[in-house]
């Protein structure tokens, strides 16, 4: 792979519900680098595929989807808002029905292979935090820092459904639904989910978020001189 210009890129891995998101957001604002979220390509995927009547399985119409969506992110505030083909996607690729389908839509290779050129360009740029299921294995083995965050299917479920209720939705269903996209996620043929071996494993279930955030802060500035 090409050397970088800027700083190093930082992995950060992770099953849903493992504060990876959160975590990332927070320790890219720190440094002031930019945030990569992997799994925001493939929910902004997921979307325009259901827009246009698409099933998750392999098809020329979903191949040329893949090959022609363009995911972009940029920081408003505090908020890292995700567009689409120009249009801001943020909120609508966050839904309990996109979540289950972009799940679905990365497990096939065809999928995965398409947008695999573009993340990794987005890592080469360096000075960037990518969050996703196998930055650290598939996308980016060369990144500098890697982390692999995990909790237990049940505080990631309540975790989930303190969000959802926040926000007036329906939780129902949620740890079912968590263990099965586990499932879904960790046995696929194409870059199944699992730490890369020199990753660091942060076990967040019981441990606050500034406590996470500083143990990996701490980690990075010292093996950047810092």
């Amino acid at each position: 792979m090409a050397s970088k210009k800027n700083g190093p890129t930082i992995a950060i891995d992770g099953p849903a519900g493992s504060g990876k998101s959160t975590i990332s957001k927070l320790l890219a604002r720190h440094f002031g680098f930019k945030l990569v979220d992997t799994g925001a390509i493939y929910r902004s995927l997921a979307l325009w595929a259901l827009r246009r009547g698409l099933a998750p399985q392999e098809s020329p119409e979903l191949l040329a989807l893949a090959e022609s969506a363009k995911v972009d992110f940029a920081w408003d505030g505090e908020i890292n808002r995700v567009f689409l083909n120009k249009e801001d996607v943020s909120a609508e690729i966050r839904t309990e029905e996109i979540s289950a389908a972009s799940s679905c839509f990365a497990a096939l290779p065809m999928v995965r292979g398409a947008l695999l050129a573009r993340q990794r360009s987005l890592a080469e740029e360096g000075s960037v935090v990518l969050e996703g299921r196998d930055i650290g294995t598939v996308v980016y083995p060369d990144a500098e820092f890697k982390f692999f965050l995990e909790a237990s299917p049940e505080v990631r479920a309540e975790r989930r459904i303190k969000e959802l209720k926040a926000k007036g939705l329906p939780a129902d269903n949620v740890l079912a639904d968590i263990i099965a996209r586990d499932k879904r996620d960790r046995e696929r043929a194409v870059a199944p989910l699992k730490a890369a071996e020199d990753a660091i494993i942060i076990d967040t279930s019981h441990m606050d978020i500034t406590t996470v955030l500083n143990k990996m802060i701490g980690h990075i500035t010292i093996n950047m001189g810092g």
